[in-house]
C-alpha cells in the first residue's frame, strides 16, 4: 500500500498576532515576545492513499495566555481536528487542557470519533506472530491482498483527565473517566474496491482478522468489539521546566486503570498499570538536550478484550491516538500495533536541538532537529488457543519463539510556535523486516 503526500505542510502555521488582544513584553532570556489573549495554530491535511483515497481536512489550536503573566504556561487550549479519506475513515476530535477551569486543578475533556476503513492488525505477542510482507505486495507472486494485515474500525472516546496537587509542586495525583465504544469488523472490501479500475481492486479473500475469528483465537463475544468504561488513578512526580518542551527535570508517573463490572464491563472486567519514566537533561543552554522515556504496561487482573489491548494508557492524550507498541505514539518506525501483548516494555532515546529562533508573523517561532532510537517488547504474551489453525497453514502464521526485541532509528523536525503549537515530523526506520521498513509521521508535539 502506497500513500502519497500530496502537501505536506501547504501551509505550516497560521498564526494572528493582531485579531486578538496582543499587549507584548519583552521576554528576559531569549527576547521573546510575551503572548496575550488567543493566538492559534493551524495545519492542513492532504494526503492520497491508494484503497483509502483522498484526505483532507484541517486541525486547529486556539491557546488563551490571560495577562501574559504566565507565558509560556496558558490559560486554556483548545484542539479542533477534522479529516476524511474519500472512502471512509477519518478523525473527528475536540480537545480541551486547562488549569483555570477549577483552579488547583489541570483539567482536560477529549471527544473523539475516529473511524478507520484499515485499521493494522497483526496478531499478537510480537515476533511471536509471522509477519509475511509479501502478502501485501500486489507485485509479487506470493500476493494475497493489500489489506491482508487489516480490518475496520469505528471508535468513539470521551476522555475526561484531572491532575492536582498533594505536595508542593512535584507530586501530585492523576484521576480519569474514560468511556469508549469499539465497532469492528472486517475490511468492507466493495467499499475500497468502489470507482476502482478492475486491475486494481482489492481480491475478496479472507485477511488476518477473518482467520483468527475463523480459528477461535479471537472469542465470539469479542469478534464486533463493544463499549468499554474505564477508571483511572495514579500519582505523579514532576519536575520539568517547560512542558512541551522540557530542558531539565523528571516526570514519572503510576497509574492504575480499571474496568469494572459495576461500570457495564461484565464480559471482561480488568485492571492494568502503568509505570512511565522520562528525565531531561540539557547540554547546550536553551537549544541542545538528550531525553529518554522508558515505560511499563501490563494486566494485573481479569481478560482484556483483544481490541482493547493495544491501548496505552497516558495521563493526557498527546494526539488522536495512544496505541501501541508500533507507529508514531510509540516506537516510530515499526509497523502500527506490531507489538500487542497483555504486558510490555518500551523505550525512547532522543536528542533534540534548536537550531533556529526567530519571529513569524508576529509570533515566537524555532525551529528544532531531533534524533531518535526507540525499542519495546512483549514481557507478558496474550495466552490463545491454536488447536483449530490447519496444520499446514501453522507455520505461516506463528513462530515457536517468544518476543525479542523491536528496535528502530530515525530522525525528525519540529516547527514550534509560541513554544506550545508543535508542528511535528518524523521519519523511523526498522532494523527488523518483520517489523516493516519505515514509517513517516506527521502530527503535532513531541512524543514525551
Amino acid at each position: 500500500m502506497k500513500r502519497i503526500i500530496i502537501s505536506l505542510c501547504a501551509v505550516l502555521i497560521i498564526a494572528t498576532g493582531t485579531s486578538f488582544s496582543q499587549e507584548e513584553k519583552e521576554g528576559s532570556q531569549q527576547q521573546e515576545t510575551i503572548k496575550t489573549g488567543w493566538t492559534f495554530g493551524a495545519l492542513p491535511t492532504i494526503t492520497f492513499n491508494s484503497d483509502l483515497g483522498f484526505q483532507y481536512g484541517a486541525l486547529v489550536n486556539l491557546y488563551n495566555y490571560g495577562d501574559g503573566s504566565r507565558y509560556p504556561k496558558f490559560d486554556h487550549s483548545l484542539y479542533f481536528e477534522v479529516s476524511r479519506f474519500t472512502k471512509g475513515s477519518g478523525i473527528n476530535r475536540f480537545f480541551y487542557d486547562s488549569d483555570q477551569l477549577i483552579k488547583g486543578i489541570r483539567t482536560s475533556v477529549d471527544i473523539s470519533l475516529l473511524t478507520d476503513k484499515a485499521l493494522d492488525f497483526y496478531g499478537f505477542n510480537g515476533y511471536e506472530s509471522k509477519y509475511n510482507p509479501v502478502w501485501q505486495d500486489d507485485e509479487d507472486a506470493a500476493y494475497i491482498s493489500r489489506v491482508f494485515y487489516k480490518h475496520e474500525r469505528k471508535l468513539f472516546r470521551f476522555k475526561t483527565d484531572f491532575q492536582g496537587k498533594l505536595i508542593g509542586e512535584k507530586l501530585g495525583w492523576v484521576a480519569g473517566f474514560t468511556y469508549y465504544h469499539f465497532d469492528v469488523n472486517p475490511v468492507d472490501i466493495d467499499n475500497l474496491n468502489e470507482g476502482k479500475d478492475e486491475e486494481d481492486k482489492l481480491p475478496d479473500v479472507d485477511g488476518l482478522y477473518d482467520k483468527y475469528v475463523l480459528w477461535g483465537i479471537i472469542p465470539d463475544k469479542e469478534i464486533k468489539g463493544g463499549p468499554l468504561t474505564y477508571l483511572k488513578l495514579g500519582l505523579s512526580y514532576d519536575t520539568r521546566d517547560n512542558e512541551p518542551n522540557p530542558m531539565s527535570g523528571i516526570w514519572t508517573e503510576v497509574v492504575l486503570q480499571t474496568a469494572p463490572s459495576f461500570l457495564g464491563n461484565k464480559d471482561y472486567p480488568h485492571t492494568k498499570i502503568a509505570i512511565t519514566h522520562r528525565q531531561y537533561f540539557t547540554i547546550i543552554k536553551n537549544d541542545l538536550s538528550f531525553t529518554y522515556r522508558l515505560g511499563y504496561q501490563g494486566t494485573i487482573s481479569g481478560d482484556p478484550p483483544f481490541f482493547a489491548q493495544p491501548l496505552m494508557i497516558t495521563s493526557v492524550l498527546k494526539g488522536a491516538f495512544s496505541e501501541g507498541l508500533g507507529g508514531g505514539k510509540s516506537v516510530r518506525g515499526i509497523l502500527r500495533n506490531r507489538v500487542v501483548g497483555d504486558g510490555f516494555i518500551y523505550g525512547n532515546l532522543e536528542l533534540r536541538w534548536k537550531f533556529f529562533h526567530g519571529r513569524f508573523l508576529n509570533q515566537n517561532l524555532y525551529l528544532a532537529l531531533n534524533t531518535f532510537v526507540d525499542g519495546g517488547k512483549v514481557t507478558s504474551p496474550i495466552e490463545f488457543d491454536t488447536s483449530l489453525v490447519p496444520a499446514n497453514e501453522y507455520d505461516n502464521y506463528f513462530n515457536q519463539e517468544e518476543d525479542g526485541l523491536h528496535l528502530c532509528y530515525g530522525a525528525g523536525l519540529r516547527v514550534v510556535l509560541n513554544q506550545n503549537f508543535i508542528v511535528a515530523c518524523d521519519f523511523g526506520k526498522t532494523t527488523n523486516a518483520e517489523d516493516g521498513n519505515s514509517g513517516l509521521y506527521i502530527g503535532l508535539n513531541y512524543l514525551f
